[in-house]
């Protein structure tokens, strides 16, 4: 078998999910043709050499519909027998992306392959109301009859389960702006016409400022189903819709070594599990549980984790049942701070991952990410 390497990664700089945010005037395959354009500009590769472009997308509505994958690769002035396909693992779309292209290496399918991701929330929030559908049918309704419910009241569950306070969560939301404020992005952030910053992250913030927010997702009717929430989700502590676009490029070890290119880290191991859609955010801990044992490695063996900061809760409850040491965890803040640009986050934690290895000497990584309807993905790599 081959071993997949990843050779660089990089991302645009996050923008704010609303109307007048930096990226919200682009089309969302323009944006994600600039960052493929980049990464092959960047290593010197001829794009003919491609096999496969695999992006992803979770709004696959609008302007980010009919294969966003293929339509960038276009756009980026690949040469049509360039192929590209799009996937939608939720919030891990693009973790599932660098995972189906590592795969596809490990297993002599692929020599080169960029994995990549795209979410314009600005155009197309997750509210499957705006989009006038009902996502799951007839025979899910009848058996969750309860009722299934969005992020936020999950985020609520998780809070309550765990017993963690609102001044915990504000305080790590304080710190995920802290450390982001504090970190070096510039060897993964390409330039979008003159921007280049996250719009996304607040430097200033701080506990008490946080603490003067107000409940996001309180309802009544959903306070008499779940008793035990006491509303601590806040847009403070929660990741902020967020727009951008981010790429990998993987490929062979023997391919790297033919083309004179030198690989930052190589993949090891992979995980995906389900969990309950009604609490949906959990799923990161059995992930993280079940790529360790199936790596051999313990907790400890790790040198930096990127949990995905969807809310707060999530990463405490996580560190709090696997029992990662804190210094390790989004060393560099996290989506709270940098964005949760849904379809892009999973490329973007990769990237992130690999330059905090390369600026800390650290040699192994694990990423994680929980995912709508109850999943999770996790990635083990070693940089060289």
């Amino acid at each position: 078998m081959s071993t997949a390497v990843i050779v660089d990664a990089i991302r645009t700089a996050s923008g704010k999910g609303k109307p007048g945010g930096a990226l919200s005037s682009f089309h969302p395959v323009d944006l994600l043709a600039t960052v493929l354009s980049a990464l092959v500009e960047r290593n010197g590769i001829d794009p003919a050499l491609i096999d496969d472009v695999i992006a992803g997308c979770l709004a696959q509505v609008g302007e980010q519909s009919v294969n966003i994958a293929r339509n960038a690769a276009l756009a980026a002035g690949f040469p049509e027998s360039v192929p590209g396909t799009t996937v939608d693992r939720q919030c891990g779309s693009s973790q599932q992306a660098a995972t189906f292209a590592a795969q596809g290496v490990i297993a002599g399918s692929y020599d080169i392959v960029i994995a990549c991701g795209i979410e314009q929330m600005s155009k197309y929030p997750i509210n499957y109301a705006t989009l006038g559908q009902d996502p799951w049918g007839t025979k899910v309704h009848a058996r969750y009859p309860e009722g299934l419910v969005g992020q936020g009241i999950s985020a609520e569950l998780i809070s309550a389960r765990w017993n963690l306070s609102r001044e915990q969560l504000d305080e790590f939301a304080a710190r995920s702006h802290r450390l982001a404020a504090a970190a070096d992005f510039s060897n993964e952030i390409i330039p979008v016409g003159d921007f280049s910053t996250d719009e996304t992250l607040r430097p200033s913030t701080t506990v008490e400022a946080l603490a003067g927010l107000k409940p996001a997702f309180y309802d009544e009717e959903l306070g008499r189903r779940f008793p035990e929430i006491d509303w601590r989700i806040t847009p403070g502590n929660s990741s902020p819709l967020t727009d951008g676009a981010s790429a990998v490029l993987i490929m062979s070890e023997e391919k790297a070594a033919l083309l004179g290119l030198t690989p930052k880290a190589r993949f090891t191991s992979f995980a995906i599990v389900g969990s309950n859609p009604i609490e949906m955010l959990t799923g990161v801990i059995p992930a993280t549980k079940r790529i360790l044992s199936r790596s051999g490695l313990g907790i400890d063996d790790i040198d930096t984790f990127e949990v995905n900061e969807a809310f707060a809760p999530v990463v405490l409850a996580w560190q709090h049942e696997v029992h990662a040491d804190p210094a390790r965890v989004n060393p560099r803040g996290g989506a709270i701070a940098l964005g949760h640009a849904l379809g892009s986050s999973g490329t973007r934690l990769l990237g992130t991952m690999v330059n905090t290895l390369e600026q800390t000497g650290g040699r192994i990584g694990l990423q994680v990410m929980c995912e709508g309807g109850g999943m999770a993905n996790a990635t083990i790599i070693e940089r060289y």
